[in-house]
């Protein structure tokens, strides 16, 4: 059958095309100015000759389509040549470029540089400089392989894999697009570089949940986040995800986080990082550790505001200066980072062994670094209590 409005001439495969039925609408295209017995003539030798050659059909310039059970259209490929042998149930294309459709509805641009369309199995395989594009959310993925399963909502596309998009550019070992569930997986060394805020994520599978603009690591992942192209933070987790909108980090699992400026590493097996205000909050228990002055603080809870260099610890919090063997016991300590000093309030317990004594108070104030530490009373009639120790 040919388009009226194109010199290409368009020809659909089916699975219940053979190689005859072709010739057969070939017959038609090529017979349109000659009269209509000439034609059924023409036509029926062709099929006669089809059917006794069990061969290869070559055309120049045409365009495949594929529908399914319900007449929507699964793909339509547009190749320089076409090669349809009727053996193998394979249609062979040389430079195609087409799109793609789910339910009716098209969700990728294609072009390659050869492939082939699987009429039995309704599939699309391509190679060779793969351009895949999502015109609905703007996805661009290049590669070497591209599978295309309408049955199974799935594209893959596979090897150098590079995917380009106004929030993310990746790149991995394998892509697969779910165009229902509007989700992409990435396998196998996935480095995935946020644009803003400036991060990078590095994982073997990565999940990312394009309409909710959230990527997921369900696996070890390290995310480092650059200022002027240098690294600032590193952080590393089991697990993590990345909110993009909101531009936030969940970390869990032995989760570490490592600001450069101060120096510290704060560990917890939850963690929650805002990048635009510098936060880092663990609802569960964390360890800081300042790493320059060898201090170590522990608590129930924490928050630290690291753009204000100040943390907060709540419950049954534990601070350890290893310089002088010191421990401090409190309910609640802020600490401020930049001069390594402290307020504790409430149930204030400072242990030194080097003189060995023991202060006991409702608040206290000072310097971990140095290990001064002043233990206070409070108007509520809470006392420092002095325990001396000696051999």
């Amino acid at each position: 059958m040919t388009h009226p409005k194109s010199k290409i001439l368009n020809f659909k495969f089916s699975r219940a095309l053979p190689v005859a039925l072709v010739t057969l609408l070939l017959g038609i295209a090529a017979c349109g100015t000659q009269k209509e017995e000439t034609q059924k003539n023409k036509l029926a030798e062709d099929i006669s000759v089809a059917e006794k050659l069990n061969s290869t059909l070559t055309l120049s310039d045409g365009t495949l389509e594929q529908a399914n059970e319900k007449g929507q259209l699964l793909w339509t490929v547009k190749s320089q040549e076409v090669t349809y042998s009727k053996d193998k149930k394979i249609v062979n294309v040389k430079n195609p470029k087409g799109k793609l459709f789910q339910d009716g509805k098209e969700v990728y641009q294609i072009q390659a540089e050869t492939g082939e369309v699987h009429q039995d199995s309704n599939q699309v395989r391509l190679k060779g400089k793969i351009v895949a594009t999502d015109p609905t959310n703007g996805i661009i993925l290049r590669g070497n392989e591209l599978e295309w399963r309408p049955k199974e909502d799935l594209l893959i596309v596979r090897n150098n894999l590079t995917g380009d998009h106004k929030q993310v550019i990746a790149s991995a070992k394998e892509a697969r697009v779910f165009s229902r569930a509007k989700r992409m997986e990435l396998f196998g060394s996935v480095v995935a570089n946020v644009k803003d805020p400036v991060l990078q994520l590095r994982t073997e599978h990565l999940i990312w949940l394009l309409d909710r603009q959230k990527m997921i690591a369900d696996r070890p992942v390290q995310i480092d986040r650059y200022k002027d192209k240098i690294i600032t933070d590193r952080a590393y987790a089991d697990q993590a995800d990345v909110d993009l909108k909101l531009k936030i980090a969940n970390l869990t699992k032995n989760a570490q986080l490592m600001p450069s400026d101060p120096p510290l590493q704060i560990s917890s097996n939850i963690m929650s990082w805002n990048f635009p205000a510098e936060l880092v909050v663990s609802p569960g228990p964390v360890t800081v550790i300042q790493l320059k002055e060898k201090v170590t603080m522990r608590g129930n809870q924490g928050r630290g505001d690291l753009e204000k260099d100040v943390f907060y610890l709540t419950g049954n919090v534990v601070g350890i200066g290893e310089k002088r063997n010191a421990q401090l016991n409190t309910d609640n300590f802020i600490w401020y980072l930049k001069t390594q000093t402290f307020d504790a309030i409430g149930n204030v317990v400072y242990r030194q062994l080097d003189p060995e004594f023991n202060l006991t108070g409702p608040k206290a104030a000072g310097q971990l670094k140095d290990e001064t530490v002043v233990v206070k009373g409070d108007a509520s009639g809470g006392q420092v209590v002095t325990e001396i120790m000696t051999k």
